[in-house]
């Protein structure tokens, strides 16, 4: 086994006692490793696999998690974050939100969000999300001007329910006040520290899924699998499951064989509307697409979902024609 990469990382213990541990990457027959080792333990097998970018992103949650938990690396700048800078104040607001959230507000607030959404007819998140929420919950704008300083609240969201959240807020005390600079010297460094490394950790947990999730597209849809199967395996809604497999069409990846076999049904004319309407509207949104195809009256008689999957697919197939085309 070769050992490409071998860092040692240390920590204080009780007693003023350092201890100390091995994060390693090794390779043998094309077959990665990241091995953790601390003291005179048996080794954790952090990842073992034939994919280098899975490896990476494997090592680097196994970095975050460590750091996480105080160990720092004897060669320094893995996963560096500086303080200072309009970056590093922004996430300092974030960790100030999350840490001194106020939660009868914070549940207020929520209270709010879901009612909207409801009326809206839309995901909670594309509202507000929890951080955002967490952060008004902390700092209690009282006045539009003060509410346009969270980070994330722009005008467009200030439009639609600033004054909601602003009737929300202005029912609770506050401590603190506007602009929000006094936070730099506010925050503890090493809360904020391990909150970092925390961001890092879940960031490249969630790459580990995605990774994942790609893995097992790209088998199902090699093995001769369905969308269905595939919402099935990876446990998700249908319409994220073609999320993923976009993203993976713009990176190179082939499912014409996906295609024909979702599309095995459709009628050559219908087919054939449809490119002249991607054609004609361009292929960046869909609704044009839909109502030039099917009308307002075919879209009553169908499933609109299964309407706008079936446009996703055949877009695939016309961006790949065009990238064909121009090159």
């Amino acid at each position: 086994m070769h050992i490409v990469f071998l860092n040692t990382f240390e920590r204080p213990v009780e007693g003023g006692r350092i201890a100390s541990a091995k994060l390693s990457i090794c390779e043998r027959e094309g077959v990665w490793s990241v091995l953790w080792v601390e003291g005179e333990e048996q080794p954790a097998v952090l990842f073992e696999g034939t994919s280098w970018e899975e490896m990476i992103v494997a090592f680097r949650h196994g970095v975050a998690v460590r750091m996480g938990e105080g160990f720092t690396p004897v060669i320094d700048g893995m996963l560096e974050e500086k303080r200072g800078g309009a970056g590093s104040l922004l996430s300092m607001l974030q960790c100030y939100g999350e840490l001194h959230a106020n939660a009868e507000l914070f549940e207020a607030l929520r209270d709010w969000r879901r009612t909207r959404a409801g009326q809206d007819r839309k995901s909670a998140y594309l509202i507000a999300t929890n951080r955002m929420l967490w952060m008004i919950s902390a700092y209690v704008p009282q006045t539009p001007e003060e509410l346009l300083q969270i980070p994330g609240w722009g005008e467009s969201k200030h439009n639609a329910y600033g004054e909601e959240v602003l009737e929300v807020t202005g029912k609770a005390p506050r401590t603190t006040g506007f602009p929000l600079q006094w936070v730099a010297d506010e925050l503890d460094p090493a809360a904020f520290t391990q909150w970092l490394y925390k961001q890092k950790e879940n960031k490249y947990k969630n790459d580990m899924v995605r990774q994942h999730q790609k893995k097992k597209i790209l088998h199902f849809v090699m093995e001769g699998g369905s969308l269905e199967q595939l919402q099935t395996e990876l446990e998700l809604p249908r319409r994220e499951v073609m999320d993923r497999i976009e993203q993976l069409e713009t990176e190179g990846y082939d499912f014409e064989p996906l295609i024909d076999r979702e599309l095995s049904d459709m009628p050559d004319d219908e087919r054939e509307l449809i490119w002249n309407a991607f054609q004609q509207s361009g292929d960046r949104y869909l609704k044009p697409v839909l109502q030039q195809v099917y009308g307002a009256e075919g879209v009553k008689d169908r499933q609109a979902d299964v309407l706008y999957e079936r446009l996703r697919l055949v877009r695939l197939r016309y961006r790949k024609n065009s990238k064909r085309e121009i090159s």
